[in-house]
């Protein structure tokens, strides 16, 4: 497919790694489910019980029903069902109130942090490489949660030269440019992409902060692994 999809062929070693930690880390989890189901396994099992395996340990239902039929044991399957709804509820209710984008509100705080968060990206990109991509973000009032692909833990110089380039944008007083374009698709898709100088081009709904030294001061507060390929950064504005 790289005909199609040329990127593949251009991260062919980080994706083959990727498969491969992937792998591993799902065989553990397994193996560690395993030991739990042999816990559960004294009698019939309960949807609880089930449930718990395919959220902690990703086995589906027809997994534990295998299992248990080795040993002739049941599977309360009803409560497995009822348990996943309940889960799938409260996963909804908690993303009700999310905005589009990650934010979880429009406040002059929360916008200041959006506008930060583009900085980060195009920060990253600069430190890290262009392959970088943007996998997930969260901005409250407080402080934003930005997820990235990248395979290594960043060393402490990375972390420094991220926090000193968006520093440097923020001091600059950059403006935050906004402007409405057709998306190159079929659809004919307008958009509004934010411009902050040279710095950073992005597609994104909004809202922002009218210009950088809006901002004060960037500090990440905490990097760390969200998945296998991906990396998480916690951020504050001083």
């Amino acid at each position: 497919y790289k005909d199609v999809y040329p990127e593949l062929d251009k991260k062919r070693e980080f994706v083959i790694k990727n498969i491969v930690e992937e792998e591993e880390k799902f065989s553990r989890t397994i193996e560690r489910g395993l030991k739990e189901f042999e816990k559960v396994a004294g009698g019939k099992i309960s949807g609880m019980d089930a449930f718990n395996l395919y959220q902690s340990y990703g086995f589906p239902i027809e997994m534990t029903r295998e299992l248990a039929e080795e040993k002739e044991l049941e599977v309360d399957e009803n409560g497995f069902g009822e348990e996943l709804k309940k889960h799938q509820e409260l996963s909804r209710t908690a993303s009700a109130g999310e905005f589009k984008g990650g934010l979880a509100d429009v406040g002059e705080e929360t916008k200041k942090l959006h506008t930060a968060a583009h900085l980060l990206l195009a920060a990253l990109r600069k430190v890290l490489g262009e392959g970088v991509e943007q996998k997930g973000s969260n901005i409250t009032a407080e402080r934003l949660r930005f997820d990235f692909s990248y395979s290594d833990k960043m060393t402490d110089e990375q972390k420094k030269e991220v926090e000193d380039l968006v520093n440097e944008a923020i001091k600059k007083d950059l403006p935050v440019v906004c402007e409405v374009g057709v998306f190159e698709s079929k659809y004919g898709e307008k958009v509004r992409v934010y411009s902050i100088s040279d710095f950073s081009k992005e597609i994104c709904g909004g809202p922002h902060a009218g210009r950088t030294g809006e901002l004060g001061g960037f500090k990440i507060a905490k990097e760390q692994s969200s998945s296998a390929g991906v990396r998480r950064i916690k951020a504050v504005l001083k």
